[in-house]
């Protein structure tokens, strides 16, 4: 007994005891005196009613996009005034250049005029000289000289010296007789000669008179062009030569 007694106490007292932790209480299901489910009046709490979201709005445009927008708007209005620099410069252009065609088209006039006034007069020179050659045939070719045949008017014969008197008033117009020379008007104020150059197609009539410096008295412009206005309506004898003929008419005038 004692050896049994030994032995249990090393084996079962000798094990230190290990104190185990307290426990929790648990109540299960709704018994009041188990300490469960407490039923406790409850009141309704109102719900707060959520905000009303926020209207929408554009976004403001940003500085980028606002300096965007300026670019693009002064390059257009940059480019539609380059457009209409360009448009302008064409059109001046154009204009100079229409000016330019105008002012050669012009001065090729004004030469071929003056080529064809200078051939004229070439021609016409030619004729005078001839016809002075022609005079001189006959030993008499000076401004006082007298033709033959009647000097009364149409039935005048031919006077191949083509020069004579009329009514006071002298002609010359070489191979020429004349038919009709009228006097100039009477209101006339100076007293002189006036020297009338004239220019006679193969009909005899004159087609071209003017006044010239070359033994004319008279610078009084107004008895200048009674003696032109004259000489236009003087006639002279039919020829068959092309060329249109220069001669004078000498008009005196006198206070009567």
């Amino acid at each position: 007994m004692v050896l049994l007694f030994l032995l249990l106490w090393f084996v079962y007292i000798g094990v230190p005891v290990v104190e185990e932790d307290e426990g929790i209480e648990v109540a299960f299901g709704v018994v009041p005196q188990a300490g469960g489910y407490e039923a406790r009046e409850t009141q309704a709490v109102p719900l707060e009613q959520a905000p009303a979201p926020p209207a929408k709005s554009e976004p403001a445009p940003s500085q980028t996009e606002v300096m965007t927008q300026e670019d693009e708007e002064a390059l257009a209005i940059a480019r539609q005034r380059e457009e209409e620099i360009k448009k302008q410069q064409e059109l001046e252009a154009a204009e100079r250049a229409e000016k330019a065609r105008q002012e050669a088209e012009a001065r090729a006039k004004a030469e071929a005029e003056a080529k064809a006034q200078a051939e004229r007069l070439a021609r016409e020179q030619a004729a005078i000289a001839n016809a002075n050659a022609f005079g001189s045939l006959f030993g008499n070719n000076g401004s006082q000289a007298q033709g033959s045949g009647d000097s009364k008017g149409a039935g005048q014969k031919g006077n191949p010296v083509g020069q004579g008197s009329i009514g006071g008033n002298q002609w010359s117009l070489a191979g020429r007789s004349v038919k009709s020379m009228p006097k100039p008007n009477n209101d006339f104020r100076q007293e002189g000669k006036v020297v009338v150059q004239i220019i006679v197609d193969a009909n005899g009539k004159v087609v071209r008179a003017q006044a010239i410096d070359k033994g004319t008295t008279i610078s009084d412009d107004y008895t200048r062009q009674l003696a032109v206005k004259a000489a236009l309506k003087a006639e002279f004898s039919f020829t068959d030569r092309p060329d249109k003929q220069i001669g004078t008419i000498t008009y005196y005038f006198q206070f009567k």
